[in-house]
């Protein structure tokens, strides 16, 4: 391998429900790491919707719409700043958090009528099963496991150590 290609990023899934309070917790984590290594890592959304939330299979169809039209992070965020809106009122606030950040809200609602991103998020689903998620969020750097589903406590750090060892920073 020559030393001449560019660094590939450190990739960090974050197995995420948007209908999970401790996932808008984790996202204070989220833009920590995004601020501290930018395009040095990437940050991919993976889908672990639980089936004690009735809407957070249709929000995860709804996210991958968001990032297919170029916001899938911004959309994650403001979804799960209204966790409380998408437990009380369900999937018009998916539609509405789309039309607020200027996406078109109408192909998001269609997208989750005709279901076509259920299969990535199935198939994210039955990944993190295999691979052991029983929670969100949870991480997955360089085949390690971080469970934030009981504990965000120093989950972060062990992040950042992970990523610091990839990318030679240790």
């Amino acid at each position: 391998m020559s030393d001449s290609s560019p660094a590939r990023p450190v990739v960090i899934d974050v197995w995420c429900e948007l209908q999970c309070p401790d996932c808008r917790t984790a996202l204070d984590d989220v833009r920590a790491l995004r601020a501290r290594y930018g395009d040095r890592v990437e940050l991919r959304l993976r889908h672990f919707p639980l089936e004690k939330h009735k809407h957070s299979f249709a929000a995860a169809q709804a996210a991958e719409e968001a990032l297919e039209q170029g916001k899938g992070w911004p959309y994650v965020e403001a979804v799960l700043d209204r966790v409380e809106d998408l437990d009380r009122a369900g999937e018009p606030i998916l539609v509405d958090v789309a039309r607020e950040l200027g996406l078109d809200a109408e192909e998001l609602d269609t997208a989750l009528v005709d279901g076509r991103h259920i299969l990535i998020v199935d198939a994210d689903q039955a990944e993190g099963k295999a691979i052991g998620v029983t929670g969100t969020p949870t991480y997955v750097v360089d085949g390690e496991r971080l469970d934030g589903g009981k504990s965000q406590e120093g989950l972060r750090e062990r992040v950042e150590e992970i990523a610091d060892r990839l990318l030679g920073d240790a």
